[in-house]
């Protein structure tokens, strides 16, 4: 696994906080990049659903997912989420990382094992 990698997130959100951080310690090179500002969403969101499916990818737990129309929740869930994802870049679970080729969601324990 290469220790040069992309952590796509948020500034303010702590997931991504910690994630930098224990990159950080154990000395891994990371290129943040701000979803909301810097990402090109429109060529990511697809390339991370192709990676990862809808399931992982989108934040059903955020105030933004819980402030979605039915409507817009079900072209989430059944269809193809990608302009919801671009629109609303808060709805995509954060971080997303890509490292050596790969895109892990989430600063999950397989995630940290798989890249440190």
């Amino acid at each position: 696994m290469t220790k040069d990698l992309d952590l796509y997130g948020l500034k303010n959100c702590d997931t991504c906080k910690k994630a930098l951080k224990a990159f950080d310690a154990a000395g891994v090179s990371v290129t943040f990049v701000d979803i909301r500002a810097e990402a090109d969403l429109s060529a990511k969101v697809p390339e991370w659903l192709a990676a990862v499916g809808a399931d992982t990818l989108v934040n059903k737990r955020s105030t933004t997912w819980r402030g979605l129309s039915d409507k817009e929740k079900a072209q989430a869930e059944e269809g193809d989420p990608t302009d919801l994802l671009v629109a609303n870049p808060t709805l995509i679970k954060r971080p997303v990382i890509e490292a050596g080729g790969k895109t892990f969601v989430g600063w999950t324990k397989a995630a940290q094992e798989a890249i440190l």
